[in-house]
C-alpha cells in the first residue's frame, strides 16, 4: 500500500480564506456530490474538494487505507500550505475525517462527518462487494446504489441530481471502487474515539440505510466535543439530498471555530440537535 496523490476541485472562496476540505462518498464524485454545497460555503473560505483514486478525474491508485487516504489530504493541505484547515466528509469521506483527527489532531481545526461511521457494514460485507465488482464490474452497484443512497421520493423529486450521482457512480473505475470497499473493510476506529478532541458536528439522515443515525450519534457521544443533527427525509447522500441544510450546518459548525458567531440553529429546516 502507499499514499495515492488526490486529484482536487477548487470550488473557490478567497485565497487568504481559511481552508475547508470536502470528501467524497464511494461511488461518487466531489463536484456531483458537493457542487450544490460548496458554493454556499466561499464567502469567507477556500473551498476544495477531493476525488477517491478512480472515480471522476481521480488518477488511478493502488491499494491504500483509509490512512493513507488521510495522508493524501494533508498531503494536499501542505500543497496549499494552510496549517491548520476544516474538514466536512460523506461516508467514506467521513470515515477519512476521523482518521485525519487521530493522526494529526492539531491540523484541524473542526470537523463536519455526515452519513458514516466510526466502522461501516462488516468486514466481510466490503470483500464481498469487492470481489463482485472485479467480477461483474460496476453495474451491478448502480441499481443497488440507487436504493441505498437516497431518501424516500428524492429521485422523483430531483430525477437530474439524483442521475448525475449514478452516471458518476457509473463511470468509476471497478477496481478502485473494490480498493475502496477493501480499505473499510479493514476501518474501525470505535474503540478510539474519545482520543478525539477536535470539535464534531456529526450529520445524519433520518432515512440513511448504511450509516443510520444511531452511527453518527455513537461519534458525536463518542468524541470529547461533538454535537449530533439529524436531517429528516434525508438518506446517504446529504450533501446531495440536502445541500442548503447541510451548507448552513458546515457554516455554522466553522463559524463557531472562526471565532464569527453562527446564527443559532433551528428545528424549522428539519434539523434535530443534541
Amino acid at each position: 500500500m502507499s499514499t495515492p496523490r488526490l486529484t482536487t476541485v477548487d470550488f473557490g472562496g478567497p485565497d487568504d480564506g481559511p481552508l475547508l476540505v470536502l470528501g467524497p462518498s464511494l461511488g461518487t464524485t466531489a463536484s456531483t456530490l458537493w457542487n450544490e454545497v460548496a458554493p454556499k460555503l466561499t464567502a469567507h473560505d477556500r473551498v476544495v474538494g477531493w476525488e477517491l483514486p478512480g472515480h471522476g478525474r481521480g488518477a488511478r491508485a493502488g491499494a491504500f487505507s483509509v490512512a493513507e487516504l488521510a495522508a493524501a489530504v494533508l498531503a494536499l493541505a501542505d500543497e496549499r500550505d494552510a496549517e491548520t484547515f476544516h474538514y466536512a466528509g460523506d461516508s467514506v469521506g467521513g470515515c477519512v475525517g476521523l482518521q485525519l483527527m487521530l493522526d494529526a489532531p492539531h491540523r484541524l481545526c473542526s470537523a463536519t462527518l455526515l452519513c458514516t461511521g466510526a466502522a461501516i457494514g462488516t468486514p466481510a460485507g466490503w470483500r464481498e462487494r469487492a470481489a463482485l465488482v472485479r467480477a461483474q464490474g460496476i453495474e451491478p452497484m448502480i441499481a443497488a446504489s440507487a436504493q441505498r443512497w437516497f431518501g424516500p421520493g428524492f429521485a422523483r423529486r430531483e430525477p437530474d441530481t439524483s442521475a448525475a450521482l449514478l452516471d458518476a457512480l457509473a463511470g468509476t473505475d471497478p477496481e478502485c471502487y473494490a480498493v475502496t470497499c477493501e480499505a473499510l473493510a479493514t476501518f474501525d476506529v470505535t474503540d478510539r474515539l474519545p482520543e478525539i478532541v477536535t470539535p464534531v458536528l456529526a450529520v445524519a439522515g433520518a432515512t440513511d440505510i448504511p450509516t443510520p443515525p444511531e452511527s453518527l450519534q455513537r461519534i458525536a457521544s463518542g468524541v470529547k466535543d461533538g454535537r449530533l443533527a439529524v436531517l429528516d427525509g434525508v438518506g446517504h447522500l446529504a450533501p446531495a439530498e440536502a445541500p442548503v441544510r447541510v451548507a448552513a450546518l458546515i457554516a455554522e459548525h466553522v463559524a463557531w471555530h472562526l471565532g464569527r458567531p453562527p446564527k443559532p440553529p433551528t428545528t424549522s429546516t428539519g434539523q434535530g440537535w443534541s
